[in-house]
């Protein structure tokens, strides 16, 4: 650590204090990040073989903190408390991407596998380590690709067991919390299309293809195409725009967007 400036020791102790990686894999973490700490924590937790060990003793004493009296598993009261533990609220977003880590099957829902599997998975071992851990979980909702996969994730860890498809109302308010992260501005808009003229439970196409849209048209629906291969719902959705207002429909192919 000769060769370190003062600043850059102190973010070495840092990061091996959060991480518990070893100095040699901390150094090499932040200097591929320019020495910036997300982007450290980015390098350190996508790469298996340089995690820490997490210690499963404490991995079991966490987990017998937050399982239920009466079922070997974590359910609401559970996360609730975990939730409490890590000074988040129970619907804060970071509660999804936790879930996405821990691969969790249901909603409100970790099995013993899915949370020491998921912690361990992070390096931790204690709710230190997780409580600071919740910066860069809530950090990878930036990443594009991490987003992708977290919203889909949404869709199966939302839905009724044994359903098919995904009730509106839990559809509705997993919408307004992802697209909140990414300022869709035609959020609120879908959903009251949707409670006026669908009415209906959501079925995983429309689901992944709604990201699409909202990715790559822009809310004047300038670069919309009538022709293009959108699920009929999203075809209406376009039409109530217009019929509503909210867009202006001048030809095929062109838009004016009145917010």
């Amino acid at each position: 650590m000769n060769k370190l400036s003062r600043g850059q020791r102190e973010k070495l102790q840092q990061f091996m204090t959060i991480t518990g990686a070893s100095e040699k894999v901390a150094v090499q973490a932040l200097k591929s990040s320019d020495w910036q700490f997300e982007g450290a924590f980015d390098i350190f937790y996508s790469h298996p073989h340089v995690k820490s060990v997490a210690d499963t003793r404490h991995l079991e004493e966490l987990y017998n903190r937050y399982k239920d009296p009466y079922a070997d598993m974590i359910l609401a009261d559970g996360i609730t408390l975990l939730c409490n533990d890590l000074q988040v609220d129970p619907q804060d977003i970071v509660t999804l991407v936790i879930s996405w880590h821990m691969k969790a099957a249901t909603m409100c829902e970790f099995s013993k596998q899915e949370f020491m599997g998921g912690l361990q998975s992070l390096g931790i071992d204690s709710i230190e380590k997780f409580r600071e851990r919740i910066p860069f979980l809530r950090s990878e909702l930036k990443d594009e690709h991490k987003f992708g996969e977290i919203y889909n994730f949404a869709f199966s860890w939302a839905k009724e067991k044994g359903q098919k498809s995904l009730a509106l109302d839990t559809a509705i308010g997993m919408w307004q919390l992802l697209f909140a992260e990414k300022q869709w501005s035609l959020v609120d808009h879908w959903c009251q299309f949707l409670q006026a003229r669908h009415n209906k439970a959501i079925s995983r196409d429309t689901w992944s293809q709604l990201l699409e849209f909202a990715r790559s048209v822009d809310p004047a629906l300038s670069n919309y195409d009538p022709d293009g291969a959108w699920p009929y719902l999203i075809d209406e959705f376009v039409d109530y725009l217009a019929e509503n207002g909210i867009v202006q429909k001048v030809k095929s192919s062109e838009w004016n967007y009145n917010l």
